[in-house]
Formats: structure tokens, sequence, C-alpha cells
């Protein structure tokens, strides 16, 4: 199968629709123009962030310091994949081909994630969020997003279906080895544009960090190590997302672009610090209106955006970064009742 296009744009809007008019008005402010400068900056601090997480590791040597280089280089793996977003979204070159060959330096070289595959997967998620049958975020897989999804499952899945919203926070720790396998079978599928640059630079990315786990450290380090670095980096990138979209509506396809994008989408508040942590994915609903904004211009929309969807009568859901999270939690518990519910009738009937 052909890779899906690079660039994620939002669906064409009629010259009279409501986007087009708030699209119009986010032109004339000037937010859709890039922002080189703080690029400029922000790609070379997180090259060097991660530059200096290694140089401490080889430095360190074997010892057991290292597992505090393991959450620094954890922090730093999330940042290189929040700026491999902005590239993927054309946030920062005009042109696709410079994004492209830094997305892949980033993800797949930096991070061990394949960018070509990531890119197929969140240009489907932008076009349809939270959509049961479109959206690949909310495919029934390890968890489940709505409710007909959970009855009908055995043995394990149907165990953490049953205690999901418990599991959530646990099974992060999981998903940087999962973002890994699922990379290396999309490899393998050949499904998308140069297959043998993406499998070369994620064999590459392998083979440099195992060597470098198990050459510096002792074995019993390394493992530590490995256990620690993936399994915070998975905890902290799916915190960057969770509270994006999981807790809201699901469309049923009647909604125009602009209430499909703001309805299923939740912002949450924050100083800078929420900003840098998130990677400007915290302002969800502005992103995913207009993906090519560039992520520090996002700020500056969302009084804007907030201030339309009132006069226009659509709902704009902003939270705590705290309360977001419960939302999620709580939207997961609900939607695994009908599974819990199944577990106690043939309990029952077992017992008759």
């Amino acid at each position: 199968m052909e890779d899906m296009t690079m660039t994620i744009e939002p669906a064409r809007a009629t010259a009279g629709s409501d986007f087009a008019v708030l699209s119009r008005r986010m032109a004339t402010e000037g937010l859709m123009t890039r922002r080189p400068a703080y690029y400029a900056v922000r790609l070379p601090v997180v090259g060097a962030m991660l530059a200096a997480g290694w140089t401490a590791f080889f430095l360190l040597g074997s010892s057991w310091w290292q597992l505090a280089v393991a959450v620094w280089l954890a922090v730093t793996f999330a940042q290189v994949a929040l700026v491999a977003h902005d590239l993927a979204h054309r946030q920062v070159f005009r042109t696709k081909r410079p994004g492209e060959i830094l997305g892949r330096l980033f993800g797949n070289l930096a991070v061990g994630m394949s960018y070509g595959w990531w890119m197929d997967k969140h240009t489907r998620h932008h076009a349809n969020p939270n959509h049961d049958d479109l959206d690949p975020d909310v495919a029934p897989e390890v968890l489940i997003w709505a409710t007909e999804s959970a009855v009908g499952r055995r043995g394990l899945k149907a165990f953490v279906t049953r205690h999901q919203a418990g599991l959530f926070f646990p099974l992060l720790t999981l998903l940087g080895i999962d973002l890994k396998v699922s990379s290396v079978k999309a490899v393998l599928r050949g499904d998308m544009k140069r297959r043998g640059l993406e499998g070369g630079l994620l064999a590459l990315h392998a083979a440099l960090y195992l060597t470098a786990l198990f050459v510096v450290l002792s074995p019993l380090q390394a493992l530590a190590f490995l256990v620690v670095h993936q399994a915070l980096f998975g905890v902290y990138l799916g915190m960057t997302f969770a509270p994006n979209h999981k807790g809201m509506p699901h469309p049923d396809g009647t909604e125009d672009f602009l209430r499909k994008q703001v309805l299923t989408s939740r912002n949450v508040r924050g100083g800078r610090f929420v900003d840098v942590a998130l990677g400007g994915l915290n302002y969800q609903i502005e992103h995913h209106l207009f993906p090519g904004m560039p992520s520090p211009n996002l700020r500056y929309a969302k009084p804007i955006v907030q201030e339309y969807c009132a006069s226009i009568g659509v709902h704009y859901e902003e939270t705590g970064l705290i309360e977001s999270y419960r939302m999620a939690l709580r939207h997961l518990r609900e939607v695994s009742e009908p599974a819990r519910a199944e577990h106690r009738a043939r309990k029952a009937a077992a017992a008759a």
C-alpha cells in the first residue's frame, strides 16, 4: 500500500462555511505564518538535550547513576517525538522535503519510531478524530474506547477491558516498546514510502542503542536502564496525548469540519511549563483546526477560536491537566461496564 500524504491538511471548506470565516481571521492575524526563529532555537535545544544525555551516559560508564540518565533521556525522547510531530505537520519548513529528512532523523534514528508509519496513522486520526471506525487512535486494541467494543472479548483482553481504567497508566509503560514493534511491522508490510530508508534507520537505532547499553553497562544495569528509559518515555508520551480526545464525544459523520474537530477535542489549561511539557498539544482544538499553524502561535489563536465558538454556539472544552486525566479514566471505566456485566453474568451462570 502506498504511503499517504506526508502533510496533514484540514478538509477544504466552502467560502461561506463557519470554518472558512475563522480561517480567514487566522490568516489576517498572521497566525499561520511560520516561526523560523522559534524553531531555530527549539530544534537545537532538543538536539542538545539528546547529545547531553548520551554524553553523560558514556562519561558515567558502568554505574547505577545511569538510571538518572535514563530518566533524562526518557523526557528527551518525548521532546524529540514532539519535534517530529511539528515537522510532520510542516509547521517548520515551507516545503515537504526538509521536514521528511529531519522527521526520519528525529523519529527513526533518534527515537526508533517509524516516521512514515506514524504519519499514515496520524493523518487518518486528524481526518476523523474519535471516529469509531476511521480513527486508528480509538481502534479497539488493548484498550477500548467505545461501549460496543467491550463485549465478546476473551482471556487476557477481557481482563484488561474490565480493569482498563486502573491499568491505563501502567500500560503506558509499554507504549515506547509498542511504537517500536508497530514500526517494524509496518516496515515488514512495506506499506510506506522509502521502506528501505525507514527500515535501515530503525535497524541502526536499535544496533547503536543496544550496543551502547550492553557495552558500557553491566548486563543487569543495561536491563534496568532499558526498562526505566522505555517505560518513562511511554508514560510521558502517553500522558501528552491522552488528554486531547479521550472521553470526548465520538462523531456520527454528519458534522462539518469545524464541529468535527472542536467537539471531539479538549484543551488543557496551563502556563508556559505546560506548553513546553506537552509540546503545544494542550491547545488541541486549535491544533486540529489548523494543523499547519506553528505550535508557538496556538496560544494566540486560542482566545480567537474560543470567542468564535461561543458566537456560533459550538461547545469549547477546556479543563485542567489533572481533570483531563480524570475524564479519560472515567470514560474508560464507563465504556468497559458491559464487559464487567458480561463477566458477572458468566460467573453467575457457572455457579448456577
